[in-house]
């Protein structure tokens, strides 16, 4: 007993559907393998988080806004990778830190 149907037209198109779909199927594979290859690819041609970021303020010539630990979530997007001697500087010229990611806590000086 199946459950198929007897004749060899009705045969014929579910054949047809079953090659389309599957055909389908393996084009999905293939879209999801190649963007999970891209976000491979990305992931490990991004640079590393900096150890400590400076805030930049707005303007041609506006101060620096905050100090932040590298990674921190409240850094705004203009910014730019320091050193720890840039960092320790920047608080110490009374560059204001980060009350989040608390970049002087951080650096020893509290």
């Amino acid at each position: 007993m199946t459950d198929l149907p007897p004749d060899l037209p009705r045969l014929r198109t579910l054949e047809t559907w079953l090659v389309v779909s599957l055909d389908r199927v393996r084009q999905q594979i293939a879209a999801t393998e190649q963007r999970e290859r891209e976000q491979r690819t990305g992931e490990d041609r991004r640079p590393p988080v900096p150890d400590w970021v400076l805030e930049l303020g707005i303007g041609v010539g506006a101060p620096p806004a905050e100090v932040h630990v590298g990674g921190c979530y409240a850094a705004g997007g203009r910014r730019r990778a320091i050193t720890r001697e840039q960092a320790l500087a920047a608080l110490t010229e009374g560059v204001r830190a980060c009350v989040h990611c608390r970049p002087d806590t951080a650096l020893g000086m509290l």
